[in-house]
Parts: C-alpha cells; sequence; structure tokens
C-alpha cells in the first residue's frame, strides 16, 4: 500500500510539474527561467556532493530546461503543410532531436544512481569452484595467444582447480581441408603449432570440426569439453591480470542466481582517434564512459550485460538456455539478454582486470563498430527487450537504450548535413524568430552540456562524443540500413588487431570527410555571404551560419582522424612497476620494470644510480630474471637516462612467456594508476577551446599528408615459434588435448639464443641452396658443443619465499650453433627444402672456445690446401666467420679459419650489421 502511494504521489507531481512547464511564455521569460534552473544546477555541482539527492536535484533541474525546449519545438517551429518540401525535412529533423532527447532521457534513468560493489573476499579453498578458463582464437598471431594463455596460466588460483583452453577455431577440420591447397596446409600448420604450444605451456587445445555459429559455435565446443563450475570467457587478446579471479569469483558464493560477473575492458593501445589526436596518455579513452558510468548504472537495475570477453559466467546458467546464443552476431549481449528473462541476476566490478588491443587503423576500427552495430540492432529486431518475457520493466529500458543507442549515426548525419538546406536552398526546416531561437536552443544546449559534464566529464572531455559519432556515422549508415533490410543476414567479422602502421599516411576511408567538410566549408562561406550582401536575409541565416560552423569544427577535427599517424611501437606497451633483476656480464642489478611489452622494457635502477659500465664497452646483451620463471635474454636498445634503460628482447620460447606474462600481468596498479591519472575533468571552458584548437590545426596536418600513399600491409613474419612442414603433418586431430600432442613437435619450441644473426645466415643458406655441396664437406661429422653456463644469483628481494638464490643457468656469452654432432651435415637435409630457413635450424648456446674447437676441427678434416700453409684456427675474420658458418651449415667449404669476434673486440655496428657485411664480402670474394 505504502508502495503504491508513493507511486502515485510521483505521478500527480510530475503532471503538475509538466503542467507549469507548457504554459507558454516570451523569449525574455524563457531565458530568465533557464538562467535558474542553470544557476541551481551550478550551484549543487560545485557546493553539493554528486550523489544521492543533490544528484538527483540536478538532473531534474536539467530535465525541466529540455522538456522546455521540446514543447517549443513540438508546437512553434515547424513549417506549415503550405510547404511540403520544408515540413518534410523538418519532421526529418524533429525526429533526429526527439531520438537525441530519447536516449539523455534514458541515460539519465539508466545513471541516476550507479552501483559501486565493495571488494568480496574469496571463500575458503576447499569451497572454491572450479573455473575454465575460455579463449577463443581465429586468425591471431601465436606470440600474441602465448602472452594470453601465460597469463591464464599464472592466474591466483588453486592450479587443480584452473583450466586454461585456446578454443581454435583457425584450425578445423573444415579449414584444414579447404580446397584451397595454400589455406589447408596454412591451416594444418596453425593447428600443429599452437598444439605445441599448448602443450608446452600446460594449457588444452580444442578445434572442431566446422566454422559454424561463429564465437558463440566456438565457446559452445569448449563449453562441451570442458566441466568446470563456473566459466571465464577471454578474447585472445585480452589477457588477464594475476587477481582476476581473486577479486571475482566470491560474487557468485554470494548469489546462487548470479550467472554473470562482468569486468571493464581496458586497452594497451591507441585507438585510431585517440592515436592521431595523441590523446591516449591524457584524456580518458571512448570505452571509459560505458564501463566507468554506463555499466555502474545498469548494474543497479540489474542490467549489466556479458560484453564478450572479461567476464565469469556460470555454467548451470549456460545450460539453462543452450549454451552461448548465436542467432545475432553479438552473442554477448544476447545471451545476457536470455538469462535476465530466465530471472537470474548479474554484477559488474568496476575494477581493470585484463588488458587488450584495439584495431590500429581506422578502417579495422569502422568494421568492428559496424558489427557492434549491426547485432545490437538485430537483437532489438528478434529479441526486442520490450516484448520478452521475465524481464521487469527497468531492465526493458536498459537493454532498450543499449540497442538504440546504435541508430545514432542518422542523426549525426542530419544534424551535419541540415543547415546546408537552408544556405544553399533557403528550405525553412524550422520556423522561429531569431530570439526565440537563441532563447530556446542556446539555453537547451547549454543545461545539455551541463548534464553530459557532470554525469561523464571525468570520463568524457566535452565533444568528444559528437566526433566518435560522426567518424562512425559516416559508414555505418550502410550497416544499419542492411541490417534493417535483412535482420539475419549480417555474419561476424573479426576485427584485425596487431596489424601495425609503418608510416604517415591518408586512410583509405578519408575521402568521404573530405567531401563533407569541403560542402560545410562552402556552406559557412555562403551563409557570410547571404546575411552581409543579399537583400531580404534575417538574422536567422546567422544563428545556421554558425550552426554550420559548429559542424565545419567537427568535421576539421574528423580530418584529423582519417590522416593516420605512424605507430612506433611495434607492440604495445604496459605500466607494470616491477621487481627483477637484471644482468649484464658479470654485472647483475637490481631494477623495477616501469613499462614493458611483449618485445622490450623500460628498466630503471632501484636504488637510482646509474647503470655500471657494459664490460669491455662492446657487450650489448644480458637477461632480466624475475622472481619466477626462466630469465628472459635481451640486448640494449636506448638510455634515455643514467638510470634507465631500454632493452629489446630475444625471441622467447613458451616458458619464456610465463615469466613475461607474471612481470606484465602481475600486479594491475600501475595500470589502475594510470587510469586513474588521466580521468582529470576537463571543464566546459577548456574542454570546448581544446576542440577548437583540434578544429583549426588537423585539417592542416590532414592536407600536409595528401601526397603520402597508404602502405601495403606486409606478410605476416613468421612465428617465433614456427613448426616446420617435416613436423606439420602430425597436428592432432579436432578433439585432442595439447598433453596428446606428438612429442616430435617439442623440439621446435627450443629458445633462439641469438636470434637476428642466425635468421640473416639461414636466409643466405636458404638461397645458396641450389648449390652442389662438396662430399668432402657434406660428410664431416660436426664436434659435440656444449653450452657455457653459470648461475644467476637473485637478490631476497626480487626472490619469493622458499626459493634457493641461484636461478635457471645464464649463458654469459649466446651465439648461434650448427645442427648436433651426432648428425651428418647432409644435402638433402639443408634448410632450403623448409618454408623457411630459420625455422630449421636447432639453435642452442656455445661459448667461443667450443666455436673455435668446431672450426679447428672442420679445418683439420679439410683437403689438403697443396703446399699451402694450413690456415690458423686461431685467427679471426669477419668473412672467413661466415664462410666458416656456410661450411658447417653443409653449402660450402672453409678454406679460411673462423672464430667469433673476441669479446673485447668494439664492433663496427651490431651483430645484425656486422654479419650481413660478412656475408656481403663472401659473396663478392667468391
Amino acid at each position: 500500500m505504502a508502495a503504491a502511494l508513493r507511486w502515485i504521489a510521483w505521478a500527480l507531481s510530475a503532471l503538475l510539474t509538466v503542467g507549469l512547464l507548457v504554459q507558454p511564455v516570451g523569449p525574455e521569460a524563457q531565458v530568465g527561467l533557464c538562467a535558474v534552473a542553470c544557476a541551481g544546477m551550478a550551484a549543487l555541482w560545485l557546493l553539493a556532493p554528486r550523489r544521492g539527492l543533490p544528484r538527483l536535484a540536478f538532473l531534474a533541474l536539467g530535465s525541466l530546461v529540455v522538456i522546455r525546449y521540446v514543447y517549443w519545438r513540438l508546437t512553434g517551429t515547424l513549417p506549415s503543410l503550405d510547404d511540403p518540401v520544408g515540413l518534410g525535412f523538418g519532421l526529418m529533423l524533429l525526429g533526429a532531436e526527439l531520438y537525441c532527447v530519447l536516449i539523455l532521457a534514458v541515460s539519465l534513468v539508466v545513471n541516476a544512481d550507479p552501483l559501486v560493489r565493495a571488494p568480496v573476499a574469496l571463500p575458503q579453498a576447499a569451497a572454491l569452484p572450479a573455473v575454465d578458463v575460455l579463449i577463443p582464437s581465429y586468425n591471431e598471431p601465436t606470440e600474441l595467444l602465448a602472452v594470453t594463455l601465460a597469463a591464464a596460466l599464472n592466474l591466483d588460483y588453486p592450479a587443480e582447480k584452473l583450466t586454461v583452453w585456446l578454443l581454435d577455431d583457425g584450425g578445423t577440420d573444415q579449414k584444414c581441408a579447404d580446397p584451397d591447397p595454400g589455406k589447408a596446409e596454412a591451416a594444418r600448420a596453425r593447428r600443429a603449432e599452437l598444439q605445441a604450444l599448448c602443450r608446452e605451456l600446460g594449457a588444452r587445445y580444442r578445434t572442431r570440426a566446422r566454422n559454424e555459429h561463429a564465437k558463440a559455435g566456438n565457446l559452445n565446443n569448449g563449453l562441451a569439453a570442458s566441466r568446470a563450475e563456473i566459466v571465464l570467457v577471454l578474447d585472445a587478446d585480452h589477457a588477464p591480470f594475476r587477481s582476476f579471479l581473486t577479486e571475482t569469483v566470491g560474487l557468485f558464493s554470494q548469489d546462487p542466481n548470479l550467472f554473470l560477473v562482468q569486468t571493464p575492458h581496458v586497452f594497451l593501445n591507441p585507438d585510431p582517434i585517440e592515436r592521431n589526436l595523441r590523446t591516449f596518455a591524457r584524456m580518458p579513452s571512448e570505452n571509459e564512459m560505458f564501463y566507468g558510468v554506463t555499466q555502474t548504472g545498469l548494474d543497479k537495475w540489474n542490467g549489466s550485460f556479458f560484453c564478450g570477453s572479461a567476464a565469469l559466467l556460470r555454467r548451470q546458467a549456460l545450460d539453462a538456455v543452450g549454451g552461448f546464443s548465436g542467432i545475432t552476431i553479438t552473442e554477448d549481449c544476447e545471451t545476457a539478454l536470455d538469462l535476465h528473462g530466465k530471472g537470474w541476476t548479474s554484477a559488474y566490478v568496476g575494477q581493470p582486470l585484463i588488458a587488450g588491443l584495439q584495431p590500429e587503423s581506422l578502417a579495422d576500427f569502422i568494421v568492428q563498430r559496424g558489427r557492434w552495430c549491426q547485432g545490437m540492432i538485430q537483437i532489438l529486431m528478434l529479441k526486442n527487450p520490450l516484448t520478452k518475457r521475465g524481464l521487469r520493466p527497468i531492465q526493458k529500458l536498459a537493454y532498450l537504450s543499449s540497442m538504440t543507442f546504435w541508430f545514432f549515426p542518422l542523426p549525426r548525419l542530419i544534424f551535419m548535413l541540415a543547415p546546408l538546406l537552408h544556405i544553399f536552398f533557403d528550405v525553412k526546416i524550422f520556423v522561429s524568430s531569431v530570439d526565440e531561437a537563441l532563447a530556446y536552443t542556446a539555453t537547451y544546449i547549454v543545461a545539455n552540456l551541463m548534464i553530459q559534464n557532470y554525469l561523464y566529464g571525468h570520463v568524457r572531455w566535452p565533444f568528444v562524443s559528437e566526433l566518435y559519432e560522426y567518424v562512425q556515422g559516416v559508414f555505418l549508415v550502410r550497416s544499419i540500413a542492411s541490417v534493417i533490410a535483412s535482420p539475419r543476414r549480417p555474419s561476424f567479422s573479426v576485427t584485425a588487431k596487431g596489424a601495425g602502421l609503418g608510416h604517415d599516411h591518408l586512410s583509405a576511408l578519408a575521402w568521404p570527410f573530405f567531401a563533407i567538410f569541403l560542402a560545410l566549408a562552402a556552406g559557412c562561406g555562403m551563409a557570410a555571404w547571404r546575411y552581409l550582401y543579399e537583400p531580404g536575409v534575417t538574422s536567422l541565416m546567422l544563428v545556421v551560419g554558425l550552426w554550420c560552423g559548429f559542424n565545419l569544427v567537427i568535421a576539421g577535427v574528423g580530418l584529423g582522424v582519417v590522416a593516420e599517424r605512424r605507430q612506433d611501437e611495434r607492440s604495445p606497451s604496459l605500466p607494470v612497476g616491477r621487481p627483477a633483476l637484471a644482468v649484464f656480464g658479470s654485472e647483475q642489478v637490481p631494477v623495477i620494470v616501469e613499462r614493458m611489452s611483449t618485445d622490450a622494457a623500460t628498466l630503471r635502477r632501484s636504488d637510482g644510480a646509474p647503470w655500471p659500465a657494459l664490460p669491455g664497452d662492446g657487450f650489448q646483451g644480458g637477461v632480466l630474471q624475475a622472481a619466477d620463471g626462466p630469465p628472459l635474454r635481451f640486448s640494449l636498445r636506448a638510455a634515455p637516462a643514467p638510470d634507465r634503460r631500454v632493452v629489446a628482447f630475444a625471441a622467447l620460447a613458451p616458458a619464456e612467456y610465463r615469466t613475461l606474462a607474471g612481470l606484465m600481468y602481475g600486479d594491475a596498479g600501475a595500470l589502475r594508476a594510470f587510469l586513474k591519472g588521466r580521468r582529470r575533468h576537463r571543464d566546459l571552458l577548456t574542454g570546448t577551446l581544446r576542440f577548437l584548437a583540434w578544429g583549426v590545426a588537423e585539417p592542416v596536418r590532414a592536407v600536409s599528408y595528401l601526397g603520402k600513399r597508404a602502405p601495403v600491409q606486409p606478410a605476416p613474419a613468421p612465428s617465433a615459434l614456427a613448426v616446420p612442414d617435416a613436423q606439420r603433418a602430425v597436428a592432432a586431430p579436432a578433439d585432442v588435448a595439447s598433453e596428446r600432442v606428438p612429442d616430435v613437435a617439442a623440439p621446435l619450441l627450443a629458445p633462439l639464443a641469438e636470434p637476428a644473426p642466425p635468421v640473416i645466415l639461414a636466409d643466405e643458406i636458404a638461397r645458396e641452396r641450389a648449390s652442389p655441396v662438396p662430399a668432402s664437406v657434406a660428410a664431416l661429422p660436426l664436434p659435440a658443443i656444449q653450452a657455457a653456463a653459470r648461475p644467476v644469483e637473485i637478490p631476497a628481494a626480487v626472490r619469493p619465499e622458499g626459493r634457493p638464490a641461484t636461478g635457471n643457468p645464464v649463458v654469459a656469452h649466446p651465439a648461434a650453433q650448427p645442427a648436433p654432432a651426432s648428425a651428418p651435415v647432409a644435402a638433402e637435409r639443408l634448410p632450403g627444402d623448409l618454408p623457411s630457413a630459420a625455422a630449421s635450424l636447432d639453435e642452442t648456446r656455445l661459448d667461443e672456445a667450443v666455436w673455435r674447437r668446431a672450426i679447428a676441427d672442420l679445418l683439420a678434416a679439410a683437403p689438403d690446401p697443396g703446399g699451402a700453409l694450413r690456415p690458423d684456427a686461431g685467427a679471426l675474420d669477419a668473412t672467413a666467420w661466415a664462410a666458416s658458418i656456410r661450411a658447417l651449415a653443409g653449402t660450402g667449404t672453409a678454406p679460411v679459419p673462423i672464430a667469433p669476434p673476441p669479446l673485447d673486440a668494439a664492433p663496427a655496428a651490431t651483430a645484425r650489421d656486422a654479419l650481413r657485411d660478412a656475408l656481403a664480402a663472401s659473396r663478392n670474394a667468391a
């Protein structure tokens, strides 16, 4: 009874308020009323906390101004029936405005009282549920998958209750039997390679017969093989932090009806807009508005939904609806809608617990957003939440807001182009005096901006939403039309990530943006000319010209977005702040890993002292030892400060990915501090000035790119974990787990001691494969080679409790080695038979003395030089060194002595350059 009376009181109050708001008043009274409302909003903003009753009062005052504007637009601004053209375009503009007001109203309801959940402790170890980690993959590189798998295996959770599955849709039976021999071979190679990777890491591999129902079908295939009570879904590029499960699993023990715990998606790299405007380090990313505000608002109403990754789901709930839904191409939101309709509940944890990748190029970005757009509209048309049984009214409203949002391209383009109708063709799209237009429109815009900045100012700068909508809207209009015409036609498309951009250039999608910019610029010029010189033109032309000018600024910033800047980082890096030990020769230096990527890291000395001089002033390599796992081999890349060094990692073995993932994803604190640092509230004044500055500068930069052509994307580089052709045939059947992969694939995962020189040499040998091999050389056995190693002493500050002070053996001076001694180097076993010569080498570590002995034995077995002096194996010569490597590989003789350069010799260039020079010299001499 009390609840009914409360709702009746609210309804009467609302009717009374609306009745007062629709009373007709003059422009002066309108300005006065709205000024009072905006002043009240400002007072609440500055003086009251942004929660509870003050928050609701702020939103109510802003809503009053919005309602006044809507009433005026509906009753006094439409053209008459005598002007059918103006009425038609006027109704189109009014519809776009009403859509925006609807989205605003729903967002105010959803975000009126957001829910921020307190941390939940884990239950006792015996009561912890088993967790299956499902990582669906399609065409991602092996190195990217290795990082995600390693991070998932490093999760802080009992090992006996954690199983990591790689669900490979790129190596299905369907793909392995493709009619195109090249595609079939690539699929078989991928399957063998990933099976071997999973076996080495300790993960489970699973593929299926056919690629049906895209990602949803792949996940359901994983569900059929796994058995754990809780399922963690991770995209292939979403590596989890170590604490993911400890911060989320406890929620399932609190609510037995909970089907979902969703966490934010956080990205290591900027999206194309952030990169091209250079805002990634100082402006919140676009998705932070959704994950930082909207999802917390939805969570209040049990409306937070599955976003495809970084989420835990209860198997019992998934079984109740037949697994992941696959009718639409957005299986995540569709699955959540079905489960909410069955009475299950969801929860949202707002702490960043994964780090992933975003599309680098604008074209890939548009493909991704087009899929999201079509998928959400598919759900709206095929599973309309308004008619969905089991949903509460507020849940229906929440889902409706998420789906109808994706119609934004239509009103955005209408707003961009509508003023041109009046400027060029004198179409009256609305009827009003200048005083009324300013009194109602200006106050509405001010109140709207205040509401947006109040709710989202810490995660979204002013006018950035308009920019994102414009950039996407130019192309998503076609996506909307396509899905409306045929709701079941859209197909799932995988977003390309990690492609890299090596040059400044204009995007292939740039021309529509230049056309719109030129049209708006012409519109502004025409409006100014007509206002100043054409008789009979009223001040309304000035208002429309200002509107066109604002659109021109947005279009100008849009030109900056399509002017693609090159990407400096080959692999996106992450703030880390983890302790480790750097070893240079005999020096052991405790360091803090400040930033880290899969191929480089920035190291800062823990004590702040300068780095020691390098031994011999020429040794450029070392190892990085973490608390757990084998060390990571590196070479120096740069010295940005006396206490800092930037190092580049050598190619990683599977076990070393566990070390890398432990450093990068061991603690989310550094990433959270970075995100918090850029969530600085940008007020309306400074945000507007910043946007205007972009509008002036970015078109100039875009024009300067007109002569720069988009680079042709190179073919993907061979994987560092590549499996040669000779072993690709051992790929296991589709349903086999990684532990059943044949042992023959394991040796291919051995680490490369020094990656660059062997690759150069192997390529040279492959090119010379056609040359005949002398029988005397082909029959020579190679001497046995042993690796020279010494232990690393690990300081107690870095060493975990109970671990001995000596870590994994570290090779002091690694170098490339030829094939094992037990096998003669015969012509039929040369690398020319393989697609990648580098992949066939059996690289290990050796020192200079062993190398000298190997060369000496080779020279001793060489034919008699016929009276000439036999070469001395102790001589040091770069050209002879390269020639003897060929001899050891079986592609040449050894007429001159070879040994690696002494460690105290100062090289003229890097090892890679020196070897190239030596190889070139030997070719010229021949």
